[in-house]
């Protein structure tokens, strides 16, 4: 008789390893993972994504800016070639074919013509930290991520926004401005 066949083996006594009932087979007995190897890979796992999620939050935000930077851009070029065309600066962004151009946050672009339009005052035009207009001929900017603006470039709100200022000379978010 084998030693496997019978729980006793014939030399001396001793159990074989089959004698257990409840115990796995030896090939069977270390297939899974025990509860410290789970945790060590979740925390593995926990500390990249803790390390990724934040610097791929980061890329997205910046290429975001520079889509919005870009945008900009390509509207003052637009609004450049309207003028030099028609001798005026367009009402709207409608006047040029771009009343529903969106940036990069799902939000319209923000114009306001400011050269010829007759505006009474500086109250609607976006202003500096000394409370002086960004531009002589027309404001042109997204409202950012959080899709809030406010006229003067220290509220909270318009930190975010990307702005052209100096007439085309700056654009930019406006808290580098």
């Amino acid at each position: 008789m084998s030693e496997l066949a019978s729980p006793l083996s014939p030399q001396g006594g001793r159990a074989c390893p089959l004698a257990d009932r409840g115990a796995a087979p030896a090939w069977r007995r270390n297939v899974g993972f025990t509860l410290i190897e789970w945790l060590i890979a979740l925390t593995l796992v926990a500390t990249l994504a803790g390390i990724a999620i934040p610097a791929y939050t980061s890329y997205v935000n910046r290429a975001n800016i520079v889509q919005a930077k870009t945008d900009i851009r390509t509207l003052e070029l637009a609004i450049g070639a309207y003028e030099a065309k028609k001798g005026e600066l367009p009402g709207t962004l409608a006047e040029i074919g771009r009343a529903s151009f969106r940036d990069p946050w799902g939000n319209p672009y923000r114009y306001l013509r400011i050269a010829g339009a007759g505006l009474k005052g500086t109250g609607s035009l976006r202003k500096d930290r000394f409370l002086v207009p960004l531009n002589s001929d027309y404001d042109l900017y997204s409202m950012g991520k959080d899709g809030a603006s406010k006229g003067p470039l220290t509220a909270a709100d318009s930190r975010d926004d990307i702005i052209r200022a100096n007439n085309g000379a700056f654009i930019g978010v406006a808290v580098d401005y």
